[in-house]
This record gives C-alpha cells, sequence and structure tokens, in this order.
C-alpha cells in the first residue's frame, strides 16, 4: 500500500508501515531523494525565522538540516547524535522515544557545539514530526546548551502534531488503519 503525496512541489509515493495492528504511518524517507531534499529545503528556508544555527536529529534530518545550511549560506549547523563519538567531549545527553524506533534512544551533543549554541537561536529542524517526542529532546539539548529555540520546522506533520501552532511544516501526513485508509 502506498500513499500519493505533493511535496515541495513533487509528487512521491510513501509505502504504508504498521506502527501497531490498527495504525500506519506513510514512510517518508528524504535518504537519497537529492531532487526533493532541495525543494524541501528551499520551501522550509522560505518559511523559516531568523537563526543562528539549525539543529537535527540524526539521522533522517541530516540531508535536510544541511542542504538548508548549503541554501542559506551557514558555516556550520548541529547534529545531536544516537551515540556517543570518541572524538566528543563533554557530552550533553536526553532520553528520548520515537514512535519510528522501538526502544529507548538517547540523543547527544557535544560540548564544544552546546557552548556554540549558547546565548544563540537554534532553529530546530526535521523530516517529520508526529508525537514530539524527537522535537522535545531536542528542545531538552538546546535548553541545557543555553541556547534559545527560535523555529520547530519539518518537511511533515503527522497526526497531533498538525494541531500544534509552535510547529512549521510543509504538508500534512496522515495516519492510516490497516486497510490504508486516512483515519487522521
Amino acid at each position: 500500500m502506498y500513499y500519493t503525496m505533493n511535496i515541495a512541489g513533487l509528487e512521491r509515493q510513501l509505502p504504508l508501515c504498521a506502527v501497531s495492528e490498527d495504525l500506519y504511518i506513510g514512510a517518508f524517507v528524504i535518504f537519497g531523494d537529492c531532487e526533493l531534499t532541495v525543494a524541501c529545503a528551499r520551501d522550509l528556508l522560505a518559511k523559516a525565522p531568523a537563526y543562528d544555527y539549525i539543529l537535527t536529529a540524526e539521522s533522517k534530518g541530516i540531508p535536510l538540516a544541511y542542504e538548508m545550511a548549503r541554501q542559506h549560506g551557514d558555516k556550520k549547523w548541529f547534529l545531536a547524535r544516537k551515540g556517543v563519538k570518541v572524538y566528543m567531549q563533554n557530552v550533553l545527553d536526553v532520553k528520548v522515544k520515537s514512535i519510528t524506533t522501538a526502544k529507548e534512544q538517547h540523543l547527544y551533543i557535544d560540548g564544544a557545539d552546546a557552548e556554540m549554541m549558547r546565548g544563540k537561536k537554534i532553529l530546530i529542524v526535521d523530516d517529520v514530526i508526529s508525537t514530539g517526542e524527537s522535537l522535545k529532546a531536542l528542545e531538552t539539548l538546546v535548553e541545557a546548551a543555553g541556547g534559545e529555540i527560535c523555529g520547530r520546522m519539518a518537511v511533515l506533520a503527522e497526526g497531533e502534531a498538525q494541531e500544534r501552532p509552535d510547529i512549521i511544516y510543509l504538508e500534512k501526513l496522515p495516519l492510516f488503519n490497516a486497510e490504508g485508509k486516512i483515519i487522521g
């Protein structure tokens, strides 16, 4: 089963994937789709508030954050990692439970990146915002670093995220039942 969407002026087929017996989501995977990544970055930047740095979570937000930063002329953007790397020091850590991940995860930012965020306007960017758990974890990291969240953006908003006035997004991604019919 697939759901056809127009995203940033481009038509894409999203495979429907089971989250539970009664709930399916449209799988939006931006990896490898250069045309879509460039178009989404362009359209999000047209709606973006003024910011100093972009922050995203590993991993599906990476190409989007990179392309937004590139198009905007930014020299630096930040990545919250799913694991601590040997080069990371004075790491900030927060727990996150995502709808698309079976177990609890952590997000980490390097202490040097956290220091650069202090007192700066941080734009949080992701591919899809659904339950808001990943977003909440990123917000916690920004606050712990002493940064100011100036905006929350995603290509798609799913479920309750569609009703949040603090999220800027390009399109609504519906939820589906086991037969592929839209339920919300």
